[in-house]
């Protein structure tokens, strides 16, 4: 296996990052390439950054490491790493790799590993549609992580290195590229039309091959989303 997998560790306790950070030293084609002591400090890193694999901890200040699971890329797998064995039917439920109780010895972190080739290389060159299992992301907004359900969001549009997200009620400002907010949408719900815009099909009133009307606003699509928009919202 050539490719170097990049994960990073997301935990509040120093000594525990360090902890799975040597044993992680050992293993051949996985690097840490980030430890963070919180969701926030991690949401950001991950936001401007590959991450392959996420060694999580469950129980941390102001947002756990399950409500950060299901707030990122499902391409990232999760190894959850806890003191508490009373979390590990929820986190299998987030489907993660596995699910690690402190104190960890390194027989069985690398055993979690191995796992992870494992999921991995059976799903790799595979396109399999998994089923989504929140309704919810958290985006970093005035220094606090704001929870936006998709049931509320319009649309999204992007401006430089920030984007808008343009709820029922208000607008939520986010310095984070279109693209990986991209990624954390449900594809079934959302559809990418323009360079600079996601819409929520839901919210569509009506659409032409030039255009689509979302709360009486209408956004053009682009040429080179154009086949591939119309197609879907024709199917839907």
């Amino acid at each position: 296996m050539s490719k170097t997998i990049s994960c990073i560790i997301v935990d509040d306790e120093v000594i525990a990052r360090e902890i799975i950070a040597s044993h992680v030293s050992k293993i051949d084609n996985i690097k840490v390439i980030a430890q963070c002591k919180n969701a926030i400090e991690a949401f950001n890193f991950i936001s401007n950054n590959t991450v392959d694999l996420v060694f999580l901890d469950i129980n941390m200040p102001e947002i756990s490491g399950i409500a950060f699971a299901k707030s990122i890329n499902k391409d990232i797998k999760i190894i959850f790493t806890t003191a508490y064995r009373d979390y590990a039917v929820e986190g299998f439920d987030l489907q993660a790799v596995d699910y690690l109780l402190k104190p960890i010895a390194f027989e069985r972190l690398l055993k979690a590993v191995n796992r992870y080739f494992e999921v991995t290389s059976k799903t790799n060159g595979i396109i399999t549609e998994t089923p989504e299992t929140n309704d919810f992301i958290f985006v970093r907004s005035d220094r606090r992580m704001l929870k936006v359900d998709f049931n509320s969001i319009l649309y999204i549009e992007s401006y430089s290195d920030y984007i808008k997200i343009h709820l029922q009620n208000n607008t939520i400002i986010t310095r984070e590229t279109i693209s990986a907010i991209e990624a954390k949408l449900p594809k079934h719900r959302f559809l990418r039309i323009h360079r600079s815009f996601i819409i929520c099909i839901t919210k569509i009133q009506s659409f032409t091959n030039e255009y689509v009307t979302i709360n009486n606003l209408t956004l053009s699509i682009s040429r080179s989303y154009k086949k591939e928009v119309l197609n879907q919202l024709e199917n839907y």
